[in-house]
């Protein structure tokens, strides 16, 4: 398993999620030049955002660090080498050599044209397709015992849509979010917004968008971290389960949305 980029599930559905931050191995080369250690990681990455695609029939999940290489990134900027590219974490003690990141980047490189042609055999069997790409972001920035970010600036999902023309994917993004927004959570309904905390700028999404124009809807869903605590690693399971079974509860309405779109 140390040596695992990523796992890929195929199924009969139009419908395909992915978990691009979910992983945390690093070659052993890089971790041991890294001036953060694993704790300080985890809390950038996107642990158990792979249970919220359990359910959904394609699935894909990496199993390396965004700081190995972030596939969220354009390649030039998918390895972090300046504080600035990394919520100003100074990731390195010895900065990887031009070689060491060009031997990264192929996974990149790899990855992108793997999701194509699996993008492409899921179209030319089902015509259309909508790709969720799972994240998850940090609402306790400011430390273990500090306030948390209000919730008007923080959804428990924020749906990013920056890339995809929205008036176009109107019929399957609206009923996406009305399905969310009736999901039960633990004591509430669950607070579903667009383009709040983060507007889905991300690679995968543009790259969908850009290669599958008319043909894919790729959704940036970041969950906050209601489901686990950011500093100690530790996950709430009932939360975990609640979150799944929303999107589990929105497989069926994103597949007729699908069916719909002109």
């Amino acid at each position: 398993m140390a040596n695992a980029l990523w796992s890929v599930d195929r199924g009969r559905s139009p419908l395909i999620g992915t978990a691009i931050h979910n992983g945390h191995l690093l070659r052993s080369g890089l971790a041991a030049g890294m001036a953060i250690g694993p704790a300080e990681r985890l809390r950038e990455e996107d642990p158990f955002t792979e249970c919220f695609i359990g359910d959904i029939p394609n699935r894909v999940v990496v199993h390396r660090s965004r700081f190995e290489v972030d596939l969220n990134r354009p390649r030039e900027g998918a390895v972090y080498l300046r504080p600035e590219q990394a919520w100003g974490l100074t990731v390195w003690r010895e900065t990887p050599d031009a070689e060491a990141v060009e031997d990264v980047l192929r996974q990149h490189d790899a990855y992108y044209a793997m999701l194509r042609q699996m993008l492409t055999d899921i179209e030319a069997t089902h015509g259309r397709f909508v790709l969720l790409d799972m994240h998850s972001y940090n609402h306790r920035r400011d430390g273990a015992e500090a306030a948390c970010t209000p919730q008007e600036a923080a959804p428990d999902i924020n749906i990013g849509t920056f890339s995809m023309d929205r008036a176009y994917w109107a019929p399957v993004m609206d009923a996406f979010l009305a399905c969310l927004r009736e999901q039960p959570f633990p004591g509430r309904r669950l607070d579903v917004r667009e383009n709040v905390a983060f507007a889905g700028k991300g690679e995968q999404t543009r790259f969908v968008h850009a290669h599958f124009p008319r043909t894919g809807c790729a959704i940036a869903v970041e969950f906050k971290k209601i489901f686990m605590d950011e500093w100690t690693g530790a996950p709430d399971a009932e939360a975990i389960a609640a979150l799944r079974a929303a999107i589990r509860a929105s497989l069926p309405v994103l597949e007729a949305a699908l069916g719909a779109r002109p």
